[in-house]
């Protein structure tokens, strides 16, 4: 008698393609960690991702709406998703944003999208999808290829990555509808911002870039309650998260940069940790202006009377201390005083890197109904004037470092570097600053990889950028 079981033929199923979702994410680096959460969760569930709308079952655009041309980039891209695709959801600031008569705007002029959310709506995300384009199966985060663990996907390159630890404000600027679109602050739990930069250094991030609305009124809303880290207690603010990701950072020789640093007193307390290494000496500080009346006009906070004397102090802690900040002008009532007070303001403090919007209003701005608005050639003109003044500072502060050795972030290396490439110095942010462009060693044996840091020697200045020797 046989014992062995009868060999049967079947036919065997063809694995089915994950389904594919199309993704585009515009706006602020606050909007790409957004976008980084949803990645990650999509990922985590099986399904394929993304940059292009070709071959995709449907199409996620992660929108901005802040400023006029941001609406209109953003509108343009859903309809070109509509147009190609078909299938989209809109998620992201413009998702918040209502038309006359409080209806959606997204769906107001685009109805035929799958579904709208506002910003940091992952989860509002992720059921759109799921009713549109059923999961493939369960997540299992440890799972999902090229993501950084408990950190997940980032849409940077691999040797850099936001780290987002709070979102919305506080403020009511009067320029500005953040709040109304993206809340009031609310501040991660310090041990799970923790958690997630540890996981970026393990993966091999060599520059952590801290952001927010308000990176210094972490933890306010906490009342700067203890949490947790490492087993040891820790307090939920600014200062003491500065210290512990200095510390994390350190054995990988990783830098961190702060963002969203409004110039409150309580930031005095990071000079010194800036002034012996442990965080880099940059701060980028949105002053948007200088003369107390105007601050006043835009309902800034903290006391801009006195923004110069605190950078003066800053400065002596700290020498190395780079500063970028933004501003606007020609802001309602924005005398030609007042707008050359701004100027002397730019030319005294010696803001190294800095950006000029001339105001343009914003749909649901209260400043929008303050009186004395500018014409637009006149506002145009003035943030021209101020360009002026701010890049022939930043030139001078540029020639002041040739000749100086400085350790260069590679974010290009053709040839291994034998070519020359392009990194960026502890002064440089990514896509918003300049450059350190590199150039071909002298000795032949010396490269360089992209996420390494090399030493460079400053041999001159092209523009915003730093040309500089490999060594």
């Amino acid at each position: 008698m046989n014992d062995v079981a009868p060999v049967t033929s079947t036919a065997v199923k063809a694995p089915q393609a994950a389904p594919r979702v199309g993704f585009v994410s515009l706006g602020c680096p606050k909007a790409l960690t957004d976008s980084e959460l949803i990645l990650t969760q999509l990922s985590a569930e099986g399904y394929q991702t993304s940059k292009t709308f070709e071959g995709a079952d449907l199409v996620i655009v992660n929108t901005c709406g802040f400023i006029d041309e941001a609406i209109k980039e953003s509108l343009d891209t859903i309809g070109e998703a509509l147009a190609e695709n078909g299938r989209v959801i809109v998620t992201g600031c413009l998702g918040a944003k209502t038309a006359e008569g409080g209806s959606n705007l997204v769906k107001s002029l685009h109805p035929s999208v799958l579904a709208v959310t506002g910003p940091h709506a992952t989860q509002e995300v992720m059921d759109a999808v799921h009713l549109n384009l059923p999961k493939p199966h369960d997540p299992f985060v440890d799972l999902v290829p090229q993501s950084f663990g408990v950190a997940g996907i980032k849409l940077t390159p691999r040797h850099y990555a936001y780290l987002k630890i709070s979102e919305g404000c506080n403020h009511r600027c009067t320029f500005c509808i953040i709040p109304s679109m993206r809340g009031d602050l609310v501040s991660r739990p310090i041990g799970d911002v923790l958690k997630e930069a540890q996981a970026l250094f393990e993966g091999g991030v060599k520059e952590l870039l801290v952001i927010s609305q308000d990176t210094s009124a972490y933890g306010v809303d906490v009342k700067y309650r203890t949490g947790f880290w490492d087993g040891k207690p820790i307090k939920t603010r600014t200062l003491e998260l500065t210290q512990a990701l200095g510390e994390l950072a350190k054995p990988y020789g990783a830098w961190v940069r702060l963002h969203y640093v409004y110039p409150y007193p309580s930031v005095d307390e990071l000079i010194p940790l800036m002034a012996e290494g442990l965080v880099l000496p940059y701060l980028d500080v949105p002053l948007q202006h200088s003369h107390p009346e105007v601050l006043r006009r835009m309902k800034r906070p903290a006391s801009g009377e006195r923004n110069l004397e605190r950078l003066l102090r800053w400065r002596e802690q700290c020498p190395q201390l780079v500063i970028r900040s933004t501003f606007i002008a020609g802001f309602p009532g924005e005398t030609e005083a007042e707008f050359e007070h701004l100027l002397d303001f730019m030319r005294e403090a010696r803001i190294d890197r800095a950006g000029c919007f001339a105001y343009s209003p914003v749909g649901g701005a209260t400043a929008n109904d303050l009186p004395d608005q500018l014409p637009a050639e006149l506002r145009e003109e003035r943030r021209a004037r101020f360009m002026a003044v701010a890049e022939a500072v930043s030139a001078q502060k540029l020639r002041e470092r040739v000749g100086a050795t400085m350790q260069v972030l590679v974010d290009s290396a053709p040839a291994l570097g034998r070519k020359g490439g392009l990194g960026r110095s502890y002064a440089d942010a990514p896509e918003i600053d300049g450059v350190v462009r590199l150039l071909p060693p002298e000795k032949i044996s010396k490269t360089f990889k992209v996420g390494e840091f090399t030493k460079a020697r400053i041999v001159g200045t092209e523009g915003h950028d730093l040309v500089a020797l490999p060594f």
